[in-house]
């Protein structure tokens, strides 16, 4: 195929189901030629940092993001050029010197909790997703993962819910609803938005194909 590649920004905040509905939608393409990219890749480098402050990184800010290099890659990956996205250490909390080759793909899915902020990256989207879930659903999810998957004691993680989660998802996050071209319910529980999805990003392939 000579088109280029059909991008899929899939969002939402923090354990609302995002990452599952991206990663179910992959499964279901695994026919074609399709990558998952990952926002939480493109952390800003803070190697010119002390430990001591990249501790107090608020990762849930616009401003966590080098949404410059995302940017930058997904125009050359819609070009069919290869890109070395990056990959962040979140053991010292800076990105890592090792990189992972991208090849171009003819779907991207772009996964994030901030992709729809930024307009430069909503316009480079085909169709865009909100995954909405319930506020106490998110922090159950958020409670269980950083205190299985992260070593995180509770108090910790509740502190930096309600101090920083919280009150960013409500500033940043929550007003992006309204550019999203389809609000996903439940996350990747709501089997029929996801099978909806599916049908329309093949009629989109599809439709390009003919075109080409």
């Amino acid at each position: 195929m000579n088109h280029r590649p059909i991008i899929i920004g899939v969002a939402g905040g923090t354990g609302s189901g995002k990452t599952t509905v991206a990663k179910e939608i992959f499964r279901q393409f695994n026919e074609q030629s399709i990558v998952l990219i990952e926002q939480d890749a493109y952390y800003k480098d803070q190697g010119h940092l002390s430990m001591e402050e990249r501790l107090h990184t608020n990762y849930d800010h616009p401003l966590a993001f080098d949404n410059d290099l995302l940017l930058q890659q997904l125009q050359e990956l819609r070009e069919k050029r290869p890109v070395d996205k990056p990959i962040y250490d979140y053991a010292n909390h800076t990105r890592s010197a090792e990189v992972i080759r991208i090849d171009p793909k003819d779907v991207i899915i772009l996964e994030g909790i901030l992709i729809l902020e930024d307009e430069k990256l909503r316009q480079l989207m085909d169709i865009k997703l909100f995954v909405d879930t319930d506020a106490d659903i998110r922090i159950i999810r958020r409670l269980s993962r950083d205190i299985k998957e992260r070593g995180r004691s509770i108090d910790s993680v509740i502190d930096q819910y309600t101090n920083v989660v919280r009150p960013m998802h409500l500033q940043f996050i929550e007003p992006t609803k309204r550019y999203a071209d389809l609000i996903v319910p439940e996350g990747g529980q709501n089997k029929v938005a996801i099978d909806l999805m599916v049908t329309k990003i093949r009629a989109i392939i599809e439709a390009k194909s003919l075109l080409t």
